[in-house]
């Protein structure tokens, strides 16, 4: 009976945080789901690896957990650019993007062991860049692009083509933008 029960529970809990990220245009962090929830951080770690796993758009960002929401009214562009720089750089390569009204939707690195690791950013302005940039320092965690020597690719996108074409511009300006 008390494991019937949790499933209930669980299953009402995912629910409602299922309902909670499709509201939500900004990012809800794991702690804010927990403290909302009254249930531990691993539980919804747990919770948001099952409501993924039913196909549900859910990604987690260094800001915390987003619904994807497809717009089909607003067609975006998107482009993935091969870019190479310090970590000292990356504030300013993303300033760069994001300056171009481009969202940064994720990174991604060849591994040799592992092939292709992805991870989700989902960056759209100069505040996102300095929370990303602030969380990196606090963490003490290491860029993707630390394991390429510098080489990662970003899969980006904004409302114009234009928008795509001016950013990579100054990117590549910048001496970012990757050119083998």
């Amino acid at each position: 009976m008390k494991g019937e029960t949790n499933k209930i529970l669980g299953e009402s809990r995912r629910k409602l945080i299922l309902s909670w990220l499709k509201e939500e245009a900004e990012p809800i962090t794991g702690k804010e789901l927990s403290s909302r929830t009254n249930v531990s951080r691993q539980v919804i770690v747990q919770d948001i690896s099952l409501l993924k796993a039913t196909g549900e758009p859910i990604i987690a960002t260094a800001r915390g957990y987003v619904y994807l929401q497809e717009n089909n009214n607003n067609q975006k562009f998107t482009r993935i650019i091969v870019v190479q720089h310090t970590p000292a750089q990356t504030a300013d390569e993303l300033y760069t993007l994001v300056d171009y009204g481009v969202t940064i939707r994720n990174v991604m690195v060849e591994h040799p062991l592992y092939g292709d690791i992805t991870a989700s950013l989902m960056i759209r302005n100069r505040r996102e860049v300095d929370t990303f940039i602030a969380e990196l320092k606090k963490t003490g965690a290491s860029l993707l692009s630390k394991l390429t020597e510098g080489i990662h690719l970003h899969t980006i996108e904004a409302d114009r083509e234009d928008q795509l074409d001016e950013a990579c511009k100054a990117l590549k300006q910048a001496g970012y933008l990757f050119e083998d």
